[in-house]
């Protein structure tokens, strides 16, 4: 029927585009590649003699592993398990931490299928060492040159392609399209900014998200923009970071954490980005004229960043140490800057009160979820359009507070830390609102079983 009607208008000479929704033509045919495109690979390819001058400026700065430099060029740094391999690429912590339980998933359904996890990220890469399962293991994603992605795809022949989020690289999906592999994108998210991005430049969008076979949405805005973009079959899933496990806790370190800040008030400021720290400096300050024995911990969300916060809150008068020398918070810190990789849920294990970074800048904000798991009342700033939905709900729900200022916070925590039942009200209104908006993982797994059952051995 789809190539009869094809054939119709082709004869008819009418345009197609215009009587038929996108999403339906992409799946008769998929445009091809446009010289937008063409000119992006083109141009990749010419500038490969310079990746070994950004690869070394990257290992300067630790954003990438010296030792496993080939695998950024495509080379393998493992031999390819014999069966079924699904490959799932993350593009660093936060959604690795996603996918982690819809990996179990996997292997569970298939007990003879193996797991090959990419990030592009060293601390998501040490984080999938500590955390992946038996059958699993980490590889860093080729950068998106056409003769890397070739390489890496001719060694791996993955039976399944399962991109995470809105980490799409375009050399990439097309080769994997080119070789007939099915491909899914799952938890699949857009900013209001990047859905007018991917609008207005759909001629270039069109040609990659046609290629997808699956694509689950966080909800109805990115999957109505997705489908205008040509992806042939979109769901409205709801997002994976609700399901996924809270990040873990250190028992012993937690121990050792609650007998040095024993009897202390502790605010937390949580995965923090440039700019937002001084304004958690300054609510300090007013909040200790009231709460002396107050103690604010810091976690950045670069933990390489701790020596010069440090530095700058040293600056403004503030006893400051870092974890990193410092196992343990004295008692005469004010504040403490967790600058080390992976102890996020032991503070928010620690911490009655959170403040959910990346939101009181124009970041987006960082994933509330981790917090409210391991018990903490989450604060959050104006900025956390990356988390709208989940923010929506949490806060019809009076399950979280918006602050918007430096002032706003300081007044917002000092009610908190005096009045607990306030806090058990925000904690319980959280818990009902992530009752409603669970179910993702189950329903990306129904999704992809198909392409599971019919992959080869």
């Amino acid at each position: 029927m789809n190539a009869a009607t094809v054939r119709a208008y082709e004869l008819a000479g009418a345009d197609i585009k215009r009587a038929t929704p996108l999403d339906h033509l992409a799946a008769i045919s998929p445009p091809p590649p446009n010289a937008y495109l063409k000119i992006y690979a083109t141009a990749l390819s010419l500038l490969r003699p310079g990746v070994p001058l950004l690869l070394n400026r990257r290992e300067r700065q630790g954003k990438e592993d010296a030792a496993r430099r080939g695998e950024r060029l495509g080379f393998a740094g493992r031999r390819r398990p014999v069966g079924k391999l699904i490959w799932v690429h993350a593009a660093s912590v936060g959604e690795t931490i996603a996918v982690l339980p819809l990996i179990d998933e996997l292997l569970q359904a298939d007990t003879s299928a193996h797991v090959l996890l990419t990030t592009g990220t060293t601390t998501s890469a040490t984080l999938a060492a500590r955390r992946l399962p038996e059958r699993a293991f980490h590889q860093f994603v080729p950068l998106d040159v056409p003769q890397y992605c070739a390489r890496f795809l001719d060694h791996w022949r993955p039976d399944l392609s399962i991109f995470t989020e809105s980490d799409i690289w375009p050399n990439l999906v097309l080769a994997i399209a080119e070789r007939a592999i099915p491909l899914a994108l799952i938890n699949a998210r857009m900013s209001p900014r990047s859905m007018r991005r991917w609008r207005k430049n759909a001629r270039i969008g069109r040609p990659l998200f046609s290629r997808f076979n699956v694509v689950l949405a966080q909800n109805s805005g990115v999957a109505r923009t997705i489908k205008q973009l040509g992806a042939p079959n979109v769901i409205i899933a709801g997002n994976l970071k609700i399901d996924a496990p809270p990040p873990p806790v250190d028992p012993a370190a937690l121990t050792a954490l609650e007998a040095a800040t024993e009897d202390r008030p502790i605010l937390l400021a949580a995965s923090t980005h440039p700019g937002e720290e001084s304004l958690v400096a300054t609510a300090h300050a007013e909040i200790a004229k009231s709460i002396p024995a107050l103690l604010t911990i810091i976690v950045p969300r670069h933990p390489d960043r701790g020596q010069a916060l440090a530095a700058e809150m040293a600056g403004r008068g503030l006893a400051t140490e870092r974890r990193s020398q410092t196992p343990l918070p004295s008692r005469n810190a004010q504040v403490y800057i967790a600058d080390t990789i992976g102890e996020l849920g032991t503070f928010y294990a620690l911490s009655s009160v959170a403040l959910i970074g990346g939101s009181l800048v124009e970041h987006g904000g960082q994933n509330p979820i981790e917090a409210i798991r391991h018990g903490a009342v989450v604060l959050t700033g104006p900025h956390k359009h990356n988390f709208h939905e989940i923010y929506d709900e949490l806060l019809a729900a009076k399950g979280a507070t918006e602050v918007k200022s430096a002032d706003e916070l300081a007044a917002v925590v000092k009610r908190l830390l005096s009045d607990p039942s306030e806090a058990a009200k925000l904690r319980t209104g959280a818990e009902a609102a992530l009752g409603r908006l669970g179910g993702a993982l189950a329903k990306t797994v129904a999704a992809l079983k198909p392409f599971l059952t019919n992959a080869g051995p």
